[in-house]
């Protein structure tokens, strides 16, 4: 019997120390995590603003290149659709 207490206080105690492990394991992904998070939303604001910026200083140049992205999704999404009416008939 006194076997089996030895056991299980052993088990137990490898079980807080493997919890403990894991605590510690997500605390410092979290913590990278934030740290990334952060970096990215700095990034993004810099696009944003140089994004910004250059509609600003190029606004003929920005439209037309916004309508051409435009033309060439809608062009891609044809093309797809298109592919599919195809293919079903076969």
């Amino acid at each position: 019997m006194n076997d089996m207490h030895a056991t299980l206080d052993s088990t137990r105690k490898m079980a807080a120390e493997a919890l403990d492990r894991a605590s510690a394991s997500m605390k410092d992904l979290r913590s990278g995590m934030s740290d990334r998070a952060s970096a990215a939303q700095r990034y993004m604001g810099d696009y944003a603003r140089t994004g910004s910026r250059y509609v600003t200083e190029h606004p003929l140049k920005s439209a037309l290149i916004a309508a051409a992205v435009g033309a060439a999704v809608a062009g891609l999404i044809v093309a797809m659709r298109h592919r599919e009416d195809r293919d079903s008939w076969f």
